[in-house]
């Protein structure tokens, strides 16, 4: 069994105990660093605070946050999506989709193959946000994809839903990555139910189907998870907040 498909089925069988998971934990999740994974996606630390009205997801790596992205294949179907993903306890209708359809995670993503921003704008050519709503699925190399909308279903949606049938917002907050920091600045206005809120950070990679049936858009590959087990250790506190 390769690595990967290691990662894959840990991060399958974490996501079943996720809503399980309790206990006093420390704010921010700091990891060792890994040689064996490319200092871009080696996550050392990330956190969750909150300032002046707003959120501030970060993580840190080892070095070049951004630097690496897919090579453009010319087609969506079999196309890849690198991120920086940050999977929280909220619940999925605290971010504009339905209750309970699984683990709500903002993302930071890069797919030079195709657009999703919202009312069919261009995002194709930067790193940009997006909420997703996870969920198991055994066909995927990582074990999770993003969940899919059964077609003929009208869901709730937020008001970013880009048009895929898929649970996946697409707002524009203000995202920064530079040197070995990878920031997201979300509105708490934006977000149900944030304080004490718990989180994780990952890096992983996605693949469009190449057929374009579903699941639609997989974890395929998992590089690194903060906690080391998916168990959401991270908890969101006021900037300069003590343990």
């Amino acid at each position: 069994m390769t690595r990967s498909a290691r990662r894959g089925l840990g991060l399958a069988a974490a996501t079943a105990a996720l809503c399980l998971t309790a206990g006093v934990h420390a704010h921010e999740i700091k990891a060792a660093p890994a040689p064996s994974v490319a200092a871009p996606f080696d996550i050392v630390e990330t956190r969750v605070t909150t300032e002046a009205g707003t959120a501030v997801f970060r993580t840190r790596v080892r070095a070049d946050a951004g630097k690496d992205r897919p090579a453009a294949t010319g087609a969506f179907g079999g196309s890849r999506v690198y991120a920086y993903v940050w999977p929280t306890s909220l619940n999925s209708w605290d971010v504009g989709f339905e209750r309970d359809q699984g683990i709500v995670a903002l993302a930071v993503t890069f797919h030079p193959d195709f657009d999703d921003a919202a009312r069919g704008g261009r995002n194709r050519d930067h790193w940009h946000p997006h909420w997703v709503v996870l969920a198991q699925d055994p066909a995927c190399g990582g074990g999770l994809k993003v969940r899919d909308i059964a077609r003929g279903a009208s869901p709730r949606l937020p008001a970013n839903w880009p048009g895929a049938p898929i649970l996946i917002d697409s707002p524009t907050y203000p995202t920064r990555l530079d040197g070995d920091v990878v920031e997201v600045r979300v509105p708490l206005a934006d977000i149900g139910a944030l304080s004490g809120a718990r989180f994780d950070g990952v890096t992983a990679t996605l693949r469009v189907d190449a057929n374009l049936h579903a699941p639609l858009l997989c974890v395929s590959d998992v590089h690194k998870v903060a906690s080391g087990d998916l168990s959401l250790p991270g908890r969101v506190t006021p900037a300069g907040g003590t343990r």
